[in-house]
């Protein structure tokens, strides 16, 4: 055998370069499922179910252009770790060479050369062009800069590929739209009617895949019940076409809008189809740039879209591969406190994180602000471990693999990695909450108490938060106003909160 092609769960595409020059007479390829790529974090059902049943699908795909496929289901053996299996692998084949894109996870990329070394096969990493910058071109651009910022990152990719420009100039005179992408749904209507995104009955194979999963992991959080997330290639595109005819144009408006009983919003719900590769982001790009040119859906939900993915998508990659693997342990405030068991089972009683956590029980999914000013929010004030909060989110959404996740979680919502590149830590009251949905409204707590019994967590934890860290927050221009507002604080309110915030940080379990 020439090459051995090895194909990861997250690497689901027929255009894959590691896939380029397959010759059917002299190659195979290997597709390996493992318990321990489920157990490494205690995922989440319908997450294991989205991967295998991808990879399932995946695979009769290849088969179905005559490749030979040498594919290990979890079934074929009562257990195994990825690694033992790579290596079984290797010696019954015992090709010249192991060929395979760049991984997504440092993890699983030290662990597969580790086995090729011990086994004495070339390992052949492959750049994975799924991304419109190499991790080579974004280490050069990064080297250049005093700070990173993704801002500065998303124009030079806009300019670099001709995404909503005329010539190097923007199309609309600016880049960035954010200003008119943050309104909450209106506190008397509510959302009203959103067009569903597209969703999929099981078919014989995903059903199987999910009896599988709940046989074979039946302690594992959420469920796999209401399973309707694209699997295959033609699905993702259905998904993809949805998406821009039905929810792009209030997209943009609505991002950051929260109401319960709306698990969807109008997102897209393409992320889990993107980074397993059933989509190309150029094709999704270039999807939402027609639908403005076409004008059947405004600028700024556009641009905001596109911003994530050709934007920040780009970026974390990039940061995640640069500074891995400290990235894992980083602690910029070294908080130390575990995760309340409630983030497991949605029974807590802060109305906008039980909405937020049930939700993502019950279909493995909550769109951005949920994660970064819900549960990530409550879990940088709470004062929350990093790695376990980073655990929870790589374990619980279906559309989580660690390039994507760990600079989401750790970067971005946690401030773990400090300013190395996000600009500050993003925390809030129970006032942004009301203010984004109608999560407070019946919720036992208040979100305009400071302290007391209807005491709000968000905001005392918030205020003790600006309190612990004025002077760092009070020497950047971005938070500076959060730390000049302690000022009209009381020394007897500030004492109140303190107290306060002392009781809840004690008893996380029972909030």
């Amino acid at each position: 055998m020439r090459h051995l092609i090895l194909v990861l769960g997250d690497q689901l595409s027929m255009n894959s370069p590691a896939l380029s020059d397959f010759d059917p007479a002299q190659d195979a390829v290997l597709m390996i499922e493992a318990d321990s790529e489920a157990t490494e974090v205690w995922s989440h059902k319908a997450r294991i179910v989205m991967f295998l049943s991808a990879m399932r699908h995946f695979a009769e795909a290849l088969r179905a252009r005559g490749w030979p496929v040498d594919y290990l289901s979890i079934a074929d053996q009562p257990s195994g770790s990825f690694a033992f299996r790579l290596e079984q692998a290797l010696q019954k084949h015992r090709p010249k060479a192991l060929k395979l894109l760049e991984a997504g996870e440092f993890r699983m990329q030290q662990l597969i050369a580790d086995v090729c070394e011990a086994n004495q096969i070339a390992c052949h990493w492959v750049d994975d062009t799924h991304f419109l910058c190499s991790r080579t071109e974004f280490a050069a651009w990064a080297n250049s800069k005093r700070e990173l910022r993704m801002e500065f990152f998303y124009r030079e990719m806009r300019k670099r590929h001709q995404v909503l420009t005329q010539g190097r100039e923007p199309v609309g005179g600016q880049w960035n739209f954010d200003a008119e992408n943050r309104s909450g749904y209106p506190k008397k209507t509510g959302p009203g009617e959103i067009p569903l995104p597209a969703a999929f009955t099981p078919d014989a194979l995903t059903k199987a895949v999910i009896a599988e999963v709940e046989q074979r992991f039946p302690d594992h959080p959420g469920t796999a019940a209401h399973f309707f997330w694209p699997v295959t290639r033609e699905q993702a595109l259905t998904s993809l076409d949805h998406f821009i005819r039905d929810r792009l144009p209030n997209f943009g408006k609505y991002q950051d809008a929260m109401w319960t009983n709306t698990p969807a919003g109008w997102h897209s719900l393409l992320s889990a189809a993107m980074n397993l590769h059933l989509l190309d982001p150029r094709e999704v790009i270039a999807a939402a740039e027609q639908a403005y040119h076409a004008g059947s859906a405004p600028l700024e939900a556009v641009e905001g879209f596109i911003r994530q993915v050709l934007g920040w998508r780009e970026f974390i990659r990039g940061v995640y591969w640069l500074d891995m693997p400290g990235m894992r342990t980083a602690n910029h405030y070294n908080h130390q406190r575990d995760l309340p068991k409630w983030f497991w089972t949605g029974e807590t009683q802060m109305a906008c994180v039980r909405d937020s956590l049930q939700q993502t029980l019950a279909y493995g999914y909550a769109h951005h602000i949920q994660r970064l000013m819900v549960t990530g929010n409550f879990a940088l004030l709470a004062e929350l471990s990093p790695q376990q909060v980073e655990d929870w989110y790589l374990a619980i959404y279906v559309d989580a693999i660690e390039w994507v996740e760990l600079p989401n979680t750790a970067g971005m919502a946690l401030h773990a990695c400090g300013p190395r590149f996000t600009s500050k830590p993003y925390v809030a009251s129970g006032a942004y909450i009301n203010r984004q949905s109608n999560y407070c409204s019946g919720c036992r707590y208040d979100p305009a108490q400071r302290s007391g019994e209807r005491a709000c967590p968000f905001t005392t934890l918030y205020w003790n938060f600006i309190e612990r860290h004025a002077p760092a927050l009070s020497s950047n221009p971005r938070t500076a106003l959060m730390a000049k507002n302690l000022s009209r604080l009381s020394d007897q309110e500030r004492a109140a909160i303190r107290r306060q915030a002392a009781v809840m940080l004690s008893n996380l379990n029972e909030l």
